[in-house]
């Protein structure tokens, strides 16, 4: 059995949990335990703020019980809002407080695209446009080039986790670029694994979402490789360990 552990701020698109479990077989647990949002705003210092360290420390009090073999900030843009630098000390303070490796969103996106040979990528934000922003320029510091951003300009996560299909289809339709590798939806507040095959299939392109690429860093972090198609190409590279 592995254990994956996340921290997931608020509740918005916490359901995609679940679902992924679901999908990866009855050997994978996911184990998701909330940690305080503080202010719902898309905004630098409510962000900032949001993945302070004590506010995740609080999270893994109640996360250790799990017995998780790996943990992961399941927040994208509490992570990124940091700079490159700024997130990886976050990661290594959550690492040494938990007793375990640790990740968070940002860094997954990185490493998940990567794993799929994109580095040329499109990115469809929930977020303002100078959050977005933000999220381009860690990607850059990552060696992933962005061809085109769109920003949605939602403010608050509860609104986000108010999207349904339609809402989604449309801003990956907005946000693709032909030259673009794969297309990345960065918000953890968004509701996207039911809908990651018909994703790809309109596209014709893979599709990294930020709840799908959080799992998949816990299990990068736990040594293990899942073939789960119907969560999109990234788990489809070899090593295969069916599900």
């Amino acid at each position: 059995m592995t254990a994956l552990g996340f921290l997931y701020p608020g509740h918005s698109a916490e359901d995609d949990y679940p679902r992924i479990e679901q999908l990866l077989g009855s050997d994978v647990r996911v184990d998701l335990v909330h940690t305080e949002i503080g202010e719902d705003a898309h905004r630098a210092d409510a962000l900032l703020e949001m993945g302070a360290a004590d506010r995740l420390a609080a999270g893994l009090q109640e996360l250790r019980l799990t017995g998780a073999d790996a943990v992961v900030w399941a927040c994208t843009s509490g992570s990124f809002v940091r700079g490159w630098e700024g997130a990886q000390e976050q990661v290594r303070a959550l690492a040494r407080t938990a007793g375990m490796p640790a990740s968070s969103t940002s860094f997954a996106f990185v490493h998940a695209a990567r794993e799929i040979g994109a580095r040329r990528v499109a990115v469809g934000a929930t977020y303002p446009d100078d959050v977005a922003a933000l999220f381009v320029e860690f990607l850059a510091a990552g060696g992933v080039e962005v061809t085109g951003v769109t920003s949605a300009g939602i403010v608050t996560a509860a609104e986000v986790g108010t999207w349904g299909e339609a809402e989604l289809f449309a801003l990956a339709r907005a946000a693709d670029r032909p030259d673009a590798q794969a297309l990345l939806l960065p918000d953890t507040a968004l509701h996207t694994v039911a809908h990651l095959p018909a994703l790809e299939k309109e596209l014709g392109k893979p599709v990294l979402t930020a709840n799908q690429v959080t799992v998949w860093e816990g299990l990068r972090l736990a040594d293990r490789r899942v073939n789960a198609p119907s969560l999109g190409a990234l788990f489809t590279r070899e090593p295969l360990v069916q599900a």
